[in-house]
């Protein structure tokens, strides 16, 4: 696993609670990413650790969500919420998904896993037909 981000990087665009570590939002997202770096269309290094970034604050969100309003005359807080499945459920993994041209996060986040084809016939059956025999 290639961890691309840094916890200065993820503080930069959310705000943390110093006493809450990013290592394991950042390990998480970084698990992710790999996932994007092995697709063919893969992009570059720095879009990578960008959409490792807003990944981490999107799980750092689960652990610590954000306030939507506060009030300090009576102690109350409204946080954050939307319901909804994956990486919608905050603006960090929305962004994230936006960032990712190979669609894998969009398809991790609607449940389906990365696939492909592979031919695991031979050549002659490559060109052959299924057409009746005089």
């Amino acid at each position: 696993m290639a961890i691309r981000t840094t916890d200065t990087a993820v503080s930069e665009i959310i705000e943390v609670d110093s006493s809450i570590l990013l290592d394991p939002f950042i390990e998480t997202a970084s698990s992710l990413v790999d996932d994007v770096a092995a697709h063919a269309l893969a992009p570059a290094a720095a879009r990578l650790e960008l959409i490792e970034r807003y990944l981490s604050a999107h799980f750092y969100t689960l652990r610590d969500p954000r306030a939507v309003s506060e009030k300090a005359d009576v102690v109350a807080q409204t946080v954050q919420s939307k319901v909804d499945l994956g990486f919608n459920t905050s603006h960090y993994g929305q962004m994230a998904m936006s960032l990712d041209p190979t669609g894998v996060l969009k398809n991790a986040s609607k449940g389906k896993r990365a696939g492909g084809v592979t031919w695991l016939g031979n050549e002659t059956d490559r060109g052959s037909t299924l057409e009746g025999t005089d």
